[in-house]
């Protein structure tokens, strides 16, 4: 039977050596991830249905991709499991929109870590949210500063027992809630075929790649690239060459050569029609 491999997925995210449980440690893992392994969509925008088997999330993890959160968390709590932390999946839903309704949707996979040696604290513990926290945030209500954004965390009133993130006002959604319950990845098979292949769906309608630092988040969609923290700045890449160098020195994707020239087409025209509808 298939196995993670611990090893070669720490040397992917610059952590020399495993350590033992702890809370700083797991701030180590958490900061490393999402600095390094790329929230993107590159399979929706080819028309790909991925695979949620969290090995092969994991192999494209070290081949240089990454996924959303289904793919990214998933992977997350395979190795944090691996090295022996309390690691717990919940079935959650991110609210766009301050108008959309909020609930348990099926968009996303959160993550709790509990019973650190010392922290009486539990944690929430998200890798897949592409601008998201740098760090992971203790599950005390109230507002969380990191770096330049503050983050609030809750008790949900659509899940009773679960919790309620609320994102930094500049952020790419407004809330995110979920639920006491324990899930497995397999739970979010029917929503994630959804989300890759529904018109509807924002995935399908808009390349994105984001990534996450101490000083603030990047962001790719279509052809625009924004720098968000303290200030945030964009710079339109309608270069072919200078899109791709971004995609490789900002977010450290690796596109293979067959699929660079579909991947560019799309985020062109993408560019084309928001242009279209703004004039």
């Amino acid at each position: 039977m298939a196995q993670l491999d611990v090893p070669a997925l720490l040397r992917r995210l610059g952590v020399a050596d495993a350590e033992p449980p702890s809370a700083a440690a797991l701030a180590r893992l958490h900061r490393a991830f999402v600095e390094r392994v790329p929230y993107e969509t590159v399979e929706i925008q080819l028309g790909r249905v991925t695979s949620l088997d969290p090995l092969d999330s994991a192999a494209r993890v070290l081949a240089g991709r990454g996924g959303y959160c289904f793919h990214l968390n998933a992977v997350f709590a395979e190795l944090l499991g691996a090295l022996g932390y309390h690691v717990t999946r919940h079935p959650g839903g991110a609210q766009m929109t301050p108008a959309d309704a909020p609930g348990i949707h099926l968009n996303h996979l959160a993550l709790t870590v509990r019973d650190l040696p010392d922290s009486a604290d539990a944690w929430l513990v998200d890798v897949g949210l592409g601008d998201g926290p740098h760090a992971p945030l203790p599950l005390v209500e109230g507002s969380h500063r990191q770096g330049p954004f503050t983050f609030v965390l809750r008790p949900s009133e659509v899940a009773p027992g679960g919790w309620r993130f609320e994102h930094d006002a500049r952020g790419s959604f407004h809330a995110m809630d979920f639920a006491a319950d324990t899930v497995t990845v397999d739970h979010f098979a029917e929503r994630h075929v959804h989300l890759s292949t529904s018109p509807e769906s924002g995935f399908v309608r808009t390349f994105c790649v984001e990534r996450t630092d101490a000083e603030g988040w990047d962001v790719l969609r279509a052809l625009t690239l924004s720098r968000i923290g303290e200030t945030t700045t964009k710079t339109v890449l309608d270069d072919r060459a200078d899109w791709f160098a971004a995609l490789a020195d900002v977010f450290g994707l690796v596109v293979a050569d067959e699929d660079r020239e579909p991947l560019w087409r799309k985020a062109v025209a993408q560019h084309e029609a928001r242009l279209a509808t703004a004039s």
